[in-house]
């Protein structure tokens, strides 16, 4: 069954066992990446596709006659048209929790940075600061003790228990926060509002929705403690970008650290890319990207083709028309 990966090298660069997809199916064709004028040549006699950010429109999935499965290589699945792929009766599957330690440590680096200042000590260090002080230790900058420091979560799920677990393991106080339209609060947890206004450090984990896209702007910003460091290792849409800079600008919050943006690459350029002090933290989309992650989402991957050509259930994301 022809099997076509239209995106290989994003997820790779040669540290990727690929033992488990040959296993499943056969034959194989990798493309290291695949431009959208590429995508109807290369897939028109696949059986299988797997496509971890190329589009996948209508025009695209109707092109492809033997078609019986889209892949996503990702947990985001907005790359694939779903209501064409239904009308074809071609199931779309994703990967899920693959990336959890990954995701929960890049988390834990963010604050780990802010509470220590790395950025600042080693531009300090960089610039013969430590080699002319006049003590052995200069105490330029403000360093923190995680514990007794309150984390506020949003987003409760497989990536913010994780962060939790480790959290605490630092001594922090933990506040998981209520759905912010939520009219009751379930036992465990605080009031959306409540969250933001008392955390010290507040982490996304939830995903994008009409229901929370810019979750974080103008008004959640205002609420917050000036102290606040935000991290955003999510969907760039849960946070208005605009606002945030704003915020950073203003001294408004005391830093953030985000791992998305909303276009990426950001071949346009993005202002937040533009600001100039040290209390901003941006990775490129990196918090997922531990090799043991991509190989264990890789395995995944597998197991839904082999799953699926078993008639056994496998993470279908989409409904077939009957």
């Amino acid at each position: 069954m022809l099997t076509v990966f239209l995106d290989f090298g994003s997820v790779t660069r040669g540290d990727i066992d690929r033992a488990a997809l040959e296993q499943a199916v056969s034959p194989w064709i990798y493309h290291d990446n695949t431009s959208r004028e590429q995508v109807t040549e290369r897939i028109k006699e696949a059986e299988i596709i797997v496509s971890n950010k190329v589009q996948l429109d209508r025009t695209t999935i109707f092109a492809a006659d033997r078609l019986k499965l889209i892949c996503v290589a990702a947990t985001g699945y907005n790359n694939v048209d779903l209501a064409a792929a239904a009308e074809r009766n071609i199931p779309v599957c994703n990967v899920r929790n693959y990336a959890t330690g990954s995701v929960a440590q890049h988390t834990l680096m963010f604050m780990l940075n802010f509470a220590c200042r790395f950025v600042e000590y080693r531009q300090l260090i960089k610039k013969g600061g430590w080699q002319t002080s006049t003590y052995f230790c200069p105490l330029d900058f403000g360093v923190m003790e995680l514990a007794g420091k309150t984390l506020g979560i949003i987003g409760h799920g497989e990536l913010g228990s994780a962060v939790a677990n480790i959290a605490q393991a630092f001594g922090m106080q933990l506040l998981i926060a209520e759905h912010k339209s939520a009219s009751s609060i379930r036992p465990g947890r605080t009031a959306f509002n409540d969250v933001i206004q008392q955390a010290d450090f507040i982490t996304l984990h939830c995903p994008l929705s009409t229901d929370t896209r810019h979750l974080i702007g103008k008004r959640e910003l205002s609420l917050m403690k000036p102290s606040v460091y935000l991290i955003n290792t999510a969907r760039s849409g849960l946070i208005n970008e605009d606002d945030l800079l704003q915020a950073l600008y203003s001294g408004r919050i005391a830093g953030a650290a985000i791992d998305v943006l909303q276009e990426e690459p950001p071949v346009n350029g993005n202002p937040l890319l533009d600001y100039p002090h040290p209390n901003l933290l941006i990775t490129p989309h990196s918090a997922w990207a531990s090799v043991e992650s991509r190989q264990r989402m890789i395995n995944l991957l597998a197991d839904n083709i082999g799953n699926f050509l078993q008639n056994k259930p496998f993470n279908q994301i989409n409904t077939v028309l009957q």
